[in-house]
């Protein structure tokens, strides 16, 4: 059976990253884009990197340009302006796919793990299931990523334990960082 360990994605530069790097570490996964409503969501990655960071936290972060051309510009546009406006100090990798014949094996491997189950209730998540229907989707695969900064939560064990979608609270996953962090 396969485990995130088993994956590379790749550096902005082209080289791979390997996640066995990650072994041993609690990890946030996530799609991201900079030109995205959810866009903001960088704030509270950085805050939980910043106080989890010490503790075993690691953030991969993956910018997709799949959901309505979201994420333009280069590795290193995407880079300089999550910096500058967010002052991330996790790192990001390249930008990939992570629905349809181009997606990243590792986007594979995660929906298999951890399956669509809603994007809940209110405007927001009537915002994002209209949008996908009309400018993002790719296949027809119902576990697909439905929109930027869909996160998923891997434990120390390298088992994907839980999968949120952009417009799930943020509190709420930042709790379930928290506890994951701090499991004893």
């Amino acid at each position: 059976m396969a485990s995130i360990y088993d994956f590379t994605v790749k550096n902005p530069d082209g080289s791979d990253f390997a996640l066995k790097e990650y072994e041993g570490k609690v990890v946030i996964i996530v799609n991201t884009a900079t030109g995205c409503g959810f866009t903001p969501q960088y704030e509270n990655l950085e805050k939980l990197y910043e106080a989890y960071h010490d503790k075993g936290l690691e953030i991969l972060d993956i910018p997709c340009n799949q959901f309505a051309g979201q994420a333009p510009g280069t590795d290193e546009e995407i880079h300089s302006y999550c910096t500058l406006h967010y002052h991330t100090t996790f790192p990001q990798r390249k930008k990939s796919d992570v629905n349809g014949v181009n997606a990243l094996p590792l986007y594979g491997y995660l929906k298999e793990q951890q399956k669509f189950k809603g994007l809940g209730k209110g405007f927001k998540a009537r915002m994002v299931s209209f949008a996908y229907k009309s400018k993002g989707k790719v296949t027809d695969n119902p576990d697909d990523i439905h929109w930027n900064f869909t996160k998923f939560l891997v434990d120390r064990k390298g088992n994907v334990v839980a999968r949120y979608e952009p417009t799930q609270s943020m509190d709420d996953f930042g709790k379930a960082v928290k506890d994951l962090v701090e499991e004893k």
